[in-house]
């Protein structure tokens, strides 16, 4: 590892270290490192996709799990079961005011899970929201470009 990719995660586990602080979290090496991997996956990640990156390093699959957990109870990500009875978690956008979602689309042939940020609402549908009440989560199922080009049903 060069000296800018250290100084990098040196940076990295500070402001994870200050984040866990703000949230009333103490800032363990699990937890710290519970919130590297989210923070760097492109879309949400189960409990047994950590696990298999964390085991590895020393962590067993109770700690992982305890603290994803912990952590989405603190609201310091988001935890979410997007159609297969799978709890999914990612880290929260620091762009994004608190504890605000986006929309996920998930593949119906190949379980593929692609997080829609930039989903923008016309004023009818944003009407229609507010008369329905508060929407918390949406989820849009279909097949992506490489399982419709394959032909999956």
């Amino acid at each position: 590892m060069n000296k800018k990719t250290q100084k990098v995660k040196v940076d990295e586990i500070a402001e994870i270290r200050e984040l866990l602080r703000e949230y009333g979290v103490r800032a363990t090496p699990a937890r710290i490192t519970v919130m590297q991997e989210l923070r760097a996956a492109n879309s949400p990640l189960s409990h047994s996709d950590l696990a298999e990156k964390l085991v590895p390093l020393g962590f067993d699959r109770a700690t992982v799990f305890r603290n994803l957990n912990d952590l989405a109870d603190a609201e310091l990500i988001s935890r979410a079961e997007l159609g297969d009875h799978v709890w999914r978690f990612e880290a929260f956008d620091p762009d994004r005011p608190a504890g605000e979602k986006h929309p996920h689309f998930v593949c119906e042939a190949c379980g593929n899970i692609t997080c829609m940020e930039k989903l923008e609402f016309t004023p009818v549908s944003k009407r229609m929201t507010r008369a329905i009440g508060h929407i918390t989560e949406i989820l849009i199922k279909g097949l992506c470009n490489d399982c419709k080009a394959a032909g999956a049903v």
